[in-house]
């Protein structure tokens, strides 16, 4: 596996890349967003782990800037722990957050949780299934999802989401729930993590996300994709 790690401080690039090939991993190394768009587009890369503030182009627009052709699985690191940047990373396209300081350990189960999310729900393998509710199309095998005949772009965990949420349509999960089943892990105050990648699905599927026909809220138990 190619991981990407993009950090203007040589010094946590250099470390991450110790904690990083010890786990049996290919690391590239870019140190200001210019560099990580540059390795991006001639590497196979399968996860990127982008700080947030770096000379250039910093972490957020990088972020965007990848998402406009591809799903490759993003972790953000900051030296920030407000909500807000955590939110606003989540927002335009990142899979994760981790905050500096961090722990080797953590930082290290956090990018397999996204590698194994990944090749189980994105492009490296190949399941068969097709979850259909009114004109949202779900194709486990494809790994795409429809709306109306019209392809939308999706992350991984976004597609993770759907795929649990339409497989199971008409069914509420608490967030709780959709953690668990869709980061593989247990789940720890999810509230944030999975309410940010729900308001991101509504925006792409929905045609007026303050009133959703297709992902709803059932306040105070959690989520379900209505069956039509």
């Amino acid at each position: 596996m190619n991981i990407l790690v993009c950090d203007d401080d040589r010094e946590i690039v250099g470390a991450i890349e110790i904690y990083l090939k010890n786990e049996g991993y290919t690391v590239y190394k870019a140190y200001n967003g210019i560099e990580a768009l540059d390795i991006v587009r001639e590497k196979e890369i399968q996860l990127i782990i982008m700080d947030i503030m770096m000379p250039k182009l910093d972490g957020m627009k990088t972020t965007m800037k990848i998402r406009e052709d591809k799903n490759i699985p993003i972790i953000m690191l900051s030296a920030k722990s407000e909500d807000y940047d955590k939110i606003t990373g989540l927002n335009i396209g990142a899979d994760d957050y981790i905050t500096k300081p961090f722990n080797p350990l953590e930082l290290i189960a956090r990018v397999k949780s996204q590698l194994r999310r990944y090749i189980n729900l994105g492009s490296l393998e190949k399941k068969t299934g097709v979850y259909k509710t009114g004109g949202l199309v779900v194709d486990d095998e494809a790994k795409t999802v429809s709306l109306d005949g019209e392809q939308v772009p999706v992350t991984p965990i976004e597609f993770g989401i759907l795929k649990f949420l339409t497989k199971n349509a008409g069914k509420v999960f608490s967030m709780d729930q959709i953690y668990e089943a869709v980061w593989n892990e247990p789940s720890y105050k999810p509230e944030n993590t999975v309410a940010v990648h729900v308001r991101r699905i509504r925006e792409k599927i929905e045609i007026n996300p303050r009133d959703p026909r297709y992902l709803k809220v059932v306040w105070g138990i959690g989520y379900k994709i209505e069956k039509i």
